[in-house]
């Protein structure tokens, strides 16, 4: 099964896929927030290159788990993105995902700015990566 993961944020949605076995994420790229939820060719395109059977997006909880109104929003506008794809749709917890993304780049040797852009593909690899090591892996 092949998954691919959008980290939904205000102006950027970070993507990341998997690999056709569902065992490995890995960063894809960032668009533009209004690209992806309008439909536009640029995000066709990616789900035409890597033809995914479900998508995964981050659900922004809060450290002591619950929704606010930043998941609210997040899950709402996923599941406009799913319908509109026709894909299933499935959320993964993505607490803490951008700084561990951060300290990821950084130890690559990016400031702050070269780190732009590559955050929020780089956090959505990681909760994917996450989602898929807690499923359980079929033979």
């Amino acid at each position: 099964m092949r998954y691919l993961a959008l980290d939904i944020g205000e102006r950027r949605i970070g993507v990341a896929a998997s690999d056709a076995s569902g065992a490995v994420a890995f960063p894809v790229c960032v668009l533009p927030a209004n690209e992806v939820l309008s439909g536009a060719r640029t995000f066709r395109r990616v789900l035409e290159d890597h033809e995914p059977d479900a998508l995964v997006c981050g659900r922004p909880r809060t450290m002591a788990g619950d929704d606010g109104p930043q998941a609210e929003r997040v899950m709402a506008q996923a599941r406009d993105i799913a319908r509109a794809c026709g894909l299933p749709l499935e959320f993964a917890d993505e607490r803490l995902s951008s700084a561990e993304a951060k300290r990821i780049l950084r130890a690559q040797g990016m400031d702050e700015r070269s780190m732009r852009g590559k955050v929020d593909m780089v956090a959505a690899s990681l909760f994917l990566q996450a989602f898929l090591d807690a499923r359980p892996h079929e033979s």
